[in-house]
């Protein structure tokens, strides 16, 4: 919906408030006009089940609101004397409207103003507790930070298989949520049992006619305290996500999501809007210059180790050498092809160390031939471009105009057709947007171009494309924890990583021994001060 939809669609759940309460309104000595004036009968409403009046305030942010409704009706009709299970389960079956069947039936109900408040039960108490504290946490993931897991290497080197991110929202402006139907801090689908976790039509046939599409929110950001920095690594949602489970891409069908639902991903962003963005051997190009990538960045490439068929020590290859992925036996172990070679995924400067191994004869980037066709974006062969060798592109700036012809329409076809909801015929050679023939076409938002520093084992913009602002997600700022699934005993935790910050210009530096420093002086000084009091 609209913000005019959603105008409207409140203005009626007003009303329909209004209809189901104004009789309880004047039995708890309030007049009945007051239930049927939008906000202002929440505020009332709090003041007669003598609740504190910022909790109207909860009931219009998505996500939070969904908890928050039932309490109201519980918290309602308990006003009123109605405190078995039974008035319970019946309010939230009939989603509230129980409210509206003792509204009218009210003549035998008494308003408690002063009741007591506390629960008369200690589970009621810890349902109180736990529902005060997911609507806390919500806020909190939803808009200020949110833990983060590394899925897959494409930022190897920089972020490991395993590292547990804070992402901080703040940074670049939380963003409100758009499907309002959902469950609280999950993603997509619900842990375990693999289903949707939200309300929401996944066919995209129906993405404008299906009900259930109906109740996503207009796309709202908060003001940012900073901009999106080339080469900063940005959390965002997957822009052509069309897949039901990303561990599987080979999916029954194509999968519609909603922004907000679309996958969790983590990249570099190397280029921002207006960047002209172009990659040459595997190296990237900005505005025709060679990027600088800050030191902390650990680019890598596919390199082919040719040995002669002589075996080099697995402990070497992984702990002096860096080698993490490449072709491997069943067990584990790095293999070599039948020329004698293996095939390592390394840094520039690890392939440099491991080439002055006296087992190794040379050491090869393996980068595809430019005018090569790699099958990437914008999908069209005649480019030749591929992983290694792409570009020039340009990366749309929010209000810049480009000229748009029948050739350059697949770079920008997605954007105007699905980022920026206009529609789009071509008839011949002419394109028309809106109803109206166009030759030009001025951006409505920002974008970039986010990739791994695992370059040749990375799933990013070289494939679908740009990312819109809109598909923003946040900022890590640090890692809290690391765990190495290939470690054993106390060294599957990677202690040099912990509380080691993610953003940074160098190398990075864990910051565990701080915090517990931090911890330990908080402790002894709170026993000091307890003990000083006492005396």
């Amino acid at each position: 919906m609209n913000l005019s939809e959603w105008l409207v669609f409140i203005l009626i759940m007003q009303i329909i408030h209004g209809l189901s309460t104004w009789k309880l309104y004047v039995k708890a000595g309030r007049k009945a006009v007051e239930a049927f004036i939008p906000i202002y009968n929440f505020v009332i409403l709090m003041k007669i089940i003598n609740r504190p009046r910022w909790w109207t305030f909860l009931l219009f942010i998505p996500i939070i609101n969904l908890i928050m409704i039932p309490v109201i009706w519980v918290e309602t009709i308990r006003s009123f004397g109605k405190n078995t299970t039974l008035d319970t389960i019946l309010v939230v079956l009939t989603l509230g409207f129980y409210i509206t069947f003792l509204n009218y039936t009210s003549e035998k109900l008494t308003y408690i103003e002063n009741r007591n408040l506390k629960s008369q039960t200690k589970s009621g108490d810890t349902v109180s507790s736990l529902l005060f504290a997911i609507i806390v946490a919500t806020l909190v993931h939803t808009y200020v930070i949110q833990p983060f897991t590394i899925p897959s290497s494409s930022l190897e080197k920089t972020l490991l298989i395993g590292d547990f991110l804070f992402v901080s929202k703040i940074n670049f402006g939380p963003r409100t949520p758009m499907t309002t139907v959902a469950l609280p801090m999950v993603h997509d689908s619900i842990p375990f049992l693999g289903v949707k976790s939200y309300l929401f039509s996944d066919d995209v046939t129906k993405k404008e006619t299906s009900l259930l599409n109906k109740f996503q929110l207009p796309y709202f950001r908060f003001p940012a305290i900073e901009k999106i920095e080339r080469n900063e690594i940005v959390v965002f949602n997957q822009p052509a996500d069309t897949l039901r489970d990303m561990d599987n891409f080979k999916p029954d069908r194509n999968y519609y999501k909603p922004i907000d639902k679309k996958t969790n991903l983590v990249k570099r962003c190397v280029g921002i809007p207006g960047d002209s963005l172009e990659i040459r051997d595997g190296d990237i190009y900005i505005n025709g210059k060679l990027s600088q990538l800050p030191e902390s960045a650990k680019p890598q490439f596919n390199f082919l180790v040719d040995t002669k068929g002589e075996a080099i020590s697995q402990d070497a290859l992984v702990n002096r050498y860096g080698a993490r992925e490449g072709l491997k036996y069943e067990n584990g172990d790095f293999a070599l092809t039948n020329k004698g070679e293996y095939f390592l995924t390394l840094t520039d400067k690890e392939a440099a160390l491991l080439a002055n191994n006296p087992t190794v004869k040379s050491v090869k980037k393996y980068l595809a031939p430019k005018g090569i066709d790699g099958d990437v974006f914008p999908h069209i062969r005649s480019l030749g471009w591929n992983i290694d060798n792409f570009g020039p592109i340009y990366i749309p700036k929010k209000g810049a105009t480009i000229p748009l012809t029948v050739k350059t329409l697949p770079f920008y076809k997605r954007i105007i057709q699905e980022y920026e909801k206009n529609s789009l015929k071509i008839k011949g050679d002419e394109i028309i947007i809106n109803g109206k023939v166009s030759t030009t076409y001025t951006f409505k938002q920002d974008y970039y171009w986010m990739m791994g520093d695992n370059r040749q084992n990375s799933l990013d913009a070289r494939f679908w494309g740009y990312v819109p602002f809109d598909h923003v997600v946040g900022k890590p700022v640090f890692i809290w924890f690391s765990w190495n699934t290939n470690g054993s005993g106390i060294n599957k935790i990677r202690w040099n990583r912990i509380f080691s910050v993610v953003n940074g210009n160098s190398e990075p530096k864990s910051y565990l021994i701080h915090f517990l420093f931090l911890i330990g002086f908080y402790i002894m000084g709170k026993k000091v001060i307890q003990k000083m009091k006492k005396q």
